[in-house]
Order: structure tokens, then C-alpha cells, then sequence
């Protein structure tokens, strides 16, 4: 067994079954007649079953997270004797993708995967799938109605912001007139929004801490690097940097160095291992990240594995797949960083 699927129990948040447990279990329903009591000890089905065809359908792997869903996608995919993969080359040109999932309609895949460049846009095409008998795993970036896939599997963006400034607010809750200053993500996309909005609400709970200043990159390591000299020659003088995404905190670490400046706590975000091994390390700022797990995609496919073959997930009562999972945001700092090291994407 991989340590993508003992770890998966990292990746449900505060749900009392690991998703191991959840999505390595799965039942099979095939026999309509004779379902298992809601209490019965489904078997463990790692063993092959019918065989599934699953089409993969992302954007453009041009960002380290991005790339690294590909990777979870395509290596989970390997676990199985029973799963074909048909992956797309991936694109941030809507029309382009639309196009590519087509194809996979077209190909009568059994089941579709697909996280979209854009949810809104892509939204006609998960319709198409699923009226043409596809049913669709809606990886991340939803569908703009629930019509359009049959489960949703993502993090929490909102969760993410909330629980970063939980870990700030409970660093400084001993200081006075505490300052802090964030490095958001792209501004027109509703993520950015969702994790500014969880973190300002978790501020709230500690009226000793004020966000003083707020600027928004591009996930890339350069932007963060640029916006970040700017910050610091703006703010001379503050406690602690939230910064939504470890591509672009890479730039930001090097700004920091570049500028002299050790006289804040830094917290990260999405789980990458460079950051992990900062936080390992812990002789600069960087003290923990909040995941956005990139695993996701692993879980995808399990998923969508169990719907290719009429299965349910073992340690629900239910007797099919939920509608909607969200991940976890989980903190990662010294404290148990080791436990997170594996899952870490370059």
C-alpha cells in the first residue's frame, strides 16, 4: 500500500474514519438484492474488479500544486490493474479543454475527472458528460451547479485562510498591538477571496492583532518575490506574514533574505516539500504552512474507481459515494512535519 493511501486520513479533516479506511474499503453493490446491513464490516477491495476507464482532464501543469495533481493522478492510477488512464495534455484555454473532454465523451470513457481551469466555463461541458451517462468526479475548481458532476472532491479555501490565522493569532495572542501582513494569491479568482475572508474572520477572535497591509501575487515565483520587497519596504516594522501559496513563497523567502529580515513568523500555504523542508530546518521565518493537499487528485481516482464499478465506500453506512468532500487545512509546522514530509510536492 502507498503512503498516498495509509496518509489519507490526513486529507478528511475531522472525520472519525481515515479516508483509507473510507476509499480503500470499498463495497461492491453489485448484487441489488441482498445489500449489507448499514452496520456490517464491509470488505476491503483493493483486489481487481471490473475494469474502469477514467479520463483525466486538467489544466495546464505551469505551477508546481498543478503539476504535482497530475502526478497523484497518474501514480494512483498505476495501483490498479483494473484503471485505464486517459489524460489530456492539459490547458488554461477553456475552449481548449472543453475540446479535450470531448474527446473523452467521445471516447465513452467510463468515468470523467476533471479539474477545470475555470469552473464557470467548464460547466456545459460536466453537463454533457453526465447526461451522456458519464458520471464525473469534479476535481477542485467546482461546477457552477451540482447537475454537472456527481462528486465534488476539494480544500477548503475558506478553511485554509481561517486556520492560518488561528496559528498566527495563537503565536501573538501575548503581544500588544501586533501587526500582520499578508501575501494573497490572484485577486479575481474566488479562492483568493475565500482564504483573505477565513483569515480575516479568525483575526477577529484576537483584538490585540491588526492586518496592517495586503498585497496579491501571481503563484509564481517571481511575483512573490517582487511583491514581497514591496511589502517589506512598506512595513518596516511587523509580526507575522501569511502567505497563501509555497510557489510563490519561494520568491517571498528569497525578498526576505535579500532585505535582512528575521523579525517575523511566516506561514505558508498549500504543502509543498521545499516548504516543509524550511519548516524542518526552522532557522529562518518560515514556521508552518496550511495544506491545500494536491493528494486530492489521488482520492479522484479512487473515486471515481468506485463509481466505474457501482461501489460504495467502506466505513459509511451509505451505500454510494458522497455528493461532496472536502479536505482538510491542516498546520504543519516542526511539530509534525515529519508526518507530512512524504506528501510534500516539488
Amino acid at each position: 500500500m502507498s503512503h498516498l493511501t495509509s496518509r489519507r486520513g490526513l486529507l478528511f479533516g475531522t472525520a472519525a474514519v481515515s479516508a483509507g479506511a473510507l476509499l480503500a474499503g470499498c463495497t461492491s453493490n453489485d448484487n441489488k438484492d441482498e445489500k449489507p446491513a448499514a452496520n456490517d464490516q464491509p470488505a476491503a477491495d483493493d483486489k481487481p474488479g471490473k475494469h474502469v476507464t477514467i479520463g483525466f482532464a486538467g489544466p495546464q501543469a505551469d505551477h508546481g500544486w498543478l503539476n504535482a495533481i497530475n502526478d497523484n493522478a497518474k501514480n494512483r492510477a498505476k495501483k490498479y490493474s483494473d484503471v485505464s488512464l486517459e489524460i489530456t495534455e492539459g490547458s488554461n484555454d477553456t475552449a481548449a479543454q472543453i475540446g479535450q473532454i470531448e474527446t473523452l465523451i467521445n471516447k465513452k470513457v467510463d468515468v470523467l475527472v476533471v479539474l477545470p481551469a475555470d469552473g464557470k466555463a467548464l460547466t456545459q461541458v460536466g453537463l454533457k458528460a453526465m447526461r451522456a451517462g458519464i458520471p464525473v468526479i469534479n476535481l477542485d475548481r467546482v461546477f457552477n451547479t451540482p447537475q454537472a458532476y456527481r462528486c465534488w472532491i476539494g480544500g477548503d479555501n475558506y478553511g485554509m485562510g481561517l486556520n492560518a490565522g488561528t496559528y498566527i493569532g495563537e503565536k501573538l495572542k501575548g503581544k500588544a498591538n501586533a501587526r500582520v501582513i499578508e501575501l494573497a494569491g490572484i485577486d479575481n479568482l474566488e479562492l483568493t477571496r475565500q482564504r483573505t475572508q477565513g483569515f480575516d474572520d479568525a483575526l477577529k477572535n484576537y483584538p490585540n492583532i491588526k492586518k496592517v497591509a495586503r498585497q496579491a501575487a501571481e503563484f509564481t515565483v517571481e511575483s512573490g518575490q517582487a511583491k514581497m520587497a514591496q511589502l517589506l519596504q512598506a512595513q518596516s516594522k511587523f509580526d507575522a506574514l501569511w502567505n497563501h501559496d509555497d510557489d510563490q513563497g519561494v520568491g517571498a523567502l528569497r525578498a526576505i533574505e535579500q532585505a535582512g529580515r528575521d523579525d517575523f513568523l511566516m506561514v505558508g500555504g498549500a504543502g509543498a516539500l521545499s516548504a516543509f523542508q524550511a519548516i524542518k530546518q526552522d532557522n529562518g521565518v518560515l514556521k508552518a504552512t496550511v495544506l491545500y493537499p494536491p493528494t486530492m487528485a489521488a482520492s479522484a481516482i479512487d473515486l471515481a474507481r468506485a463509481l466505474g464499478q457501482a461501489k460504495g465506500i467502506g466505513g459509511l453506512a451509505e451505500f454510494e459515494i458522497p455528493a461532496s468532500i472536502t479536505l482538510y487545512s491542516a498546520v504543519v509546522d516542526k511539530d509534525n512535519v515529519d508526518q507530512y514530509m512524504p506528501t510534500g510536492f516539488r
